[in-house]
């Protein structure tokens, strides 16, 4: 057990603390479950949860900023003569590259909580519709006018979704960046089709 006396800027807090929600969500609902359940399953108080989040909701969703700003920084890295889905692909690489194995039970764990709860959907879609705004905003900081930047900005988070998805649901002994170029080439196959 992990003990109430534990400082509160101990590190690993948040992590402690979206590892027992996932639990909690998990065993019991999302519905079901309380913030005061939460902090004390991972030996910790209210206060702290709230330090370290807004709310229940936003546990799972926590480091969104970081990824978020990998996939920026993987476009802005880009060499400058690359095309859209060049520099997409580039951005992929940089979101993907820290995400390590470890991650995928709780990757998959996280999904099927999320799927099974209408306002948890809701707060994924408006995620990926965040972080699809900044990929256009980015790549129209390299010059690519819309609606190629919007639509290059689609296909990189549909490309990490599906593979994300991929990658925690059947065990691939692939890297998610792999996966996530080749759901990459599989969507630029399927827009070619649409010729």
């Amino acid at each position: 057990m992990w003990g109430g006396a534990m400082g509160r800027w101990e590190p690993g807090t948040g992590e402690r603390l979206a590892r027992a929600a996932l639990d909690l969500f998990a065993e019991q609902g999302y519905g079901g479950t309380t913030v005061d359940r939460i902090a004390e399953r991972a030996g910790l108080t209210k206060t702290t949860f709230f330090r370290h989040f807004p709310g229940k909701r936003e546990v799972l969703f926590a480091g969104q900023e970081a990824h978020h700003r990998r996939f920026v920084e993987g476009i802005a890295a880009a060499p400058a003569t690359a095309t859209p889905l060049e520099a997409v692909g580039a951005a992929l690489d940089a979101a993907t590259a820290p995400v390590t194995r470890a991650q995928r039970a709780m990757g998959a764990r996280l999904e099927a909580v999320v799927a099974s709860t209408p306002e948890l959907r809701e707060r994924q879609a408006f995620k990926r519709a965040a972080l699809a705004a900044d990929l256009a905003a980015a790549l129209r900081e390299r010059g690519v006018l819309d609606p190629a930047a919007s639509l290059a900005a689609d296909l990189a988070v549909r490309a990490f979704t599906g593979a994300f998805s991929r990658w925690c649901r059947r065990g691939e002994a692939r890297t998610l960046g792999e996966i996530a170029r080749q759901e990459l080439r599989e969507l630029q196959i399927a827009m070619a089709a649409l010729e």
